[in-house]
């Protein structure tokens, strides 16, 4: 599989730019493993007036078998024979796709570190692909990527030249010319280059929504043929075209409105059109832990136990949190957070404002220390009780921040939950649920313990007879001298039961 993008330059802006682009150096050809062969990218030309940087991609035809388990996969169903004798390594496909992902990854995020003012400007592009199946011929292609600002030139291959006679085949030698970004044109070939081979090599799961819609970011949600590229590439499982579509129809939505996705989507009541929805009590406990957040004056804040990451987007919406890092246990957990966050598209301004990272609250880790407040947000009750020493020396003892916010649920208030059986604790994970009492008999002698003073606050409707559906205390430190080395009777237990 071979594919060149060749652009044009001036004295004053160099074709070799594209070496900058593509983060790959015009001098050098580098070669890239893949899960199917390995990748080459090498340069034919590169001179000031114009620069050509051509990706070749070798298939080894073992690996391909062995991975090739039916449609979408690399083979074919309906012959034994099919999985050995295919275009898979001629023709561009789903193989080439994947590895323009890989090998041109910093690229298609629109990212140049040594040149940040580059990836924003439209250049003259020339893209090139000797065999390009077309399920849907010329015609098709054109369809496809017209739209999008390319001229389009899709020249039918010969079954054989030979036997004229035989006409066409499905092939097509297509060229792209046109000024765009480079981050864009990469993105439409990498969604586009599978859909018009109407095939995948691989199992389409439902990330491939996720994938879809990152790669169509600011092309896909307008364009004509979007219901056809969605079935094609996500394998026409409709399950997941269908979801695909909807949400391309919110963004589309909410950029003729100029505001969010997620706002526009919670806008919506399912249930009766016509009447506010309450504030959920999750929305209403980040809304407190932001306002003691506020209060205690600090810049660079610990999510500890982030989870998905709810809290750590709120933070990072603040400009007043100038470094926000979340730990979580589950790498899973954080795997989620990172897509929701859109880690992989900040600006490296943005990214250096957030860090994610696994780690466990049952063992001191220096990696907690030097932050201004640390949160415990709905934590606590998911260790079992004897694990609890352990958790105060690690945020406490050894972290130590200025300011520790907790919010645990309130034991209490479950009889308030008409669909929460008597006895039962809110999550099948949750280890204890805490009266008002115990949590602030807790608190409080943690705070002793470790040169703290709380506060506490209710968070939700403050009930006259139970309480509120959560608790939140407030640990400001009261000895800033004190350090870890400054041990108690309680820390070595602590250490053990860890």
């Amino acid at each position: 599989m071979f594919l060149t993008i060749s652009t044009t330059g001036t004295a004053g802006s160099p074709a070799t730019d594209l070496g900058f682009l593509l983060h790959k150096h015009p001098d050098k050809a580098q070669r890239f493993s893949t899960s199917h062969g390995t990748a080459h990218v090498l340069y034919p030309e590169a001179g000031a007036e114009r620069c050509t940087a051509a990706l070749l991609l070798e298939i080894d035809p073992v690996a391909l078998v062995r991975r090739a388990k039916g449609k979408g996969r690399g083979g074919a169903p309906d012959s034994a024979l099919a999985q050995y004798v295919n275009d898979r390594p001629y023709a561009a496909s789903s193989l080439l796709a994947v590895a323009i992902g890989s090998v041109f990854s910093t690229a298609l995020k629109g990212q140049c570190h040594a040149r940040p003012e580059l990836p924003g400007a439209a250049r003259p592009l020339r893209v090139e692909v000797p065999v390009l199946p077309a399920r849907g011929g010329a015609a098709l292609v054109e369809r496809l990527f017209a739209p999008l600002g390319w001229m389009v030139t899709a020249e039918p291959v010969a079954l054989d030249e030979t036997f004229p006679q035989w006409g066409d085949s499905r092939y097509v030698r297509l060229v792209l010319e046109g000024e765009q970004r480079l981050a864009d044109a990469l993105r439409h070939l990498y969604v586009l280059l599978p859909v018009l081979d109407d095939a995948k090599h691989y199992w389409v799961a439902p990330d491939e929504v996720e994938k879809l819609l990152r790669a169509g970011e600011g092309w896909l949600e307008d364009h004509p043929e979007q219901r056809l590229i969605a079935g094609r590439y996500l394998g026409r499982r409709w399950s997941l075209t269908r979801d695909a579509l909807e949400r391309l129809a919110l963004a589309r939505l909410a950029e003729a409105d100029d505001t969010e996705v997620e706002a526009l989507d919670n806008a919506v009541d399912e249930e009766t059109d016509t009447e506010e929805r309450p504030v959920p009590l999750a929305v209403q406990r980040r809304e407190a832990i932001l306002d003691a957040l506020h209060a205690s004056g600090a810049a660079r804040v610990l999510d500890l136990g982030c989870g998905q990451g709810q809290l750590v987007g709120a933070l990072l919406k603040d400009p007043r949190f100038t470094e926000v890092a979340g730990m979580d246990v589950s790498a899973r957990a954080l795997a989620i957070a990172a897509r929701r966050l859109r880690l992989d598209r900040m600006t490296e301004r943005q990214a250096a404002r957030v860090t994610l990272f696994q780690g466990s609250l049952a063992y001191t880790d220096r990696r907690l220390a030097g932050y201004d407040a640390a949160v415990l947000s709905e934590v606590i009750e998911h260790l079992d009780l004897p694990r609890l020493p352990a958790l105060e020396h690690a945020v406490f003892g050894a972290a130590r921040p200025a300011t520790v916010v907790v919010t645990t649920p309130n034991a209490e208030y479950n009889v308030r939950w008409e669909t929460l059986p008597a006895g039962h604790v809110r999550h099948a994970d949750h280890r204890f649920e805490w009266t008002r009492e115990e949590f602030r008999t807790w608190a409080a002698e943690a705070a002793e313990h470790y040169g703290y003073e709380v506060a506490f606050a209710p968070v939700g409707p403050d009930d006259p007879e139970v309480g509120p559906p959560t608790q939140l205390g407030v640990f400001t430190r009261t000895d800033p001298t004190r350090t870890d080395s400054t041990r108690t009777e309680k820390e070595p237990e602590q250490e053990k039961a860890a």
